[in-house]
């Protein structure tokens, strides 16, 4: 039961251990500029994989819940999936739903665990393999794996090496199910991952270098860090902190040679990947070679 990439590689890891009696994932949703119905990343790598697939709007309903409990599933593995999943759903496998959370539970239950490590500034994080309750992201742990977050890390790269890491983790836990005991998670330690506001792309230049840089690294590539430029949107990808000064917000440098340094509450950060409105993700020395920033300009 899982909707987005970050799902897949889960997907495709139980495939092949082990006999999927059906996907579940949301409905398709109107995309692109002729606004045509598009599966979502599982549906479209579970029918590739030969695979029977469901996408019901709610679980809510009755009859959803009875043709979910038809199925006589021995476990449920649910990765981002993007629905709640009612009472009977949890209770109709003989071994219950098995969670991939993206976090060494209990800190960051929620939403979005991946960017709010990096924004904190979290050393590490991981993947809890969970037993499903009522809760938000309370059940107890079956297993755990610790990943380190790596200084020029962005919600992309993690995203992708988490969803690796729970591939693996997810098959290891099917395979030891009934030698693993359940967790309860502790009390202490408990943080909430809320989901990303769209007002959280504005940057707080007022902030130290390293919060900035966090700040644009944690929300990369999605929703993105932006600033308006006398060219036009610009949304900032990756960044690191380095030495500078000048007012929260100015141009300190914007050369293809020596890169886009930008001042920050204490030092300044160093632009390393941005994109233009309607342009690719580039290198910002490649941006700046069609880009007018002259030193001095302020971002709000």
């Amino acid at each position: 039961m899982g909707t987005p990439d970050f799902a897949v590689p889960a997907l495709e890891a139980v495939a092949g251990a082990h006999d999927i009696a059906a996907v579940y994932c949301q409905p398709p949703r109107p995309a692109g500029r002729g606004k045509k119905l598009r599966p979502s990343p599982v549906q479209a790598r579970a029918e590739a994989l030969g695979l029977p697939v469901r996408h019901p709007e709610s679980l809510k309903r009755p009859e959803a819940q009875e043709a979910f409990a038809a199925l006589a599933p021995d476990v449920a593995v649910v990765v981002a999936y993007g629905l709640i999943l009612p009472r009977p759903i949890l209770e109709a496998p003989a071994h219950g739903c098995l969670n991939i959370h993206a976090s060494l539970l209990p800190r960051w239950r929620g939403a979005a665990p991946i960017h709010r490590a990096i924004m904190a500034g979290d050393a590490e994080t991981g993947i809890s393999i969970m037993q499903m309750d009522t809760g938000l992201d309370t059940g107890p742990v079956l297993l755990q794996d610790a990943l380190p977050i790596r200084n020029d890390e962005t919600t992309g790269t993690l995203h992708d090496r988490l969803a690796s890491l729970g591939a693996r983790l997810i098959v290891e836990a099917l395979d030891r199910l009934s030698a693993l005991p359940p967790r309860p998670q502790p009390d202490d330690g408990v943080t909430y991952a809320a989901k990303i506001d769209k007002a959280e792309a504005r940057i707080d230049w007022s902030q130290p270098a390293a919060a900035v840089a966090r700040h644009i690294r944690g929300l990369s590539p999605f929703p993105g860090a932006s600033v308006e430029t006398p060219s036009g949107r610009l949304k900032l990808l990756n960044a690191r902190a380095v030495a500078g000064q000048g007012a929260p917000g100015e141009v300190l440098s914007a050369e293809p040679a020596s890169g886009l340094t930008v001042a920050c509450g204490a030092d300044a950060v160093a632009i390393t990947e941005a994109q233009r409105e309607g342009k690719r993700p580039m290198p910002v020395a490649e941006l700046l070679r069609g880009l007018d920033l002259p030193p001095g300009t302020r971002f709000g």
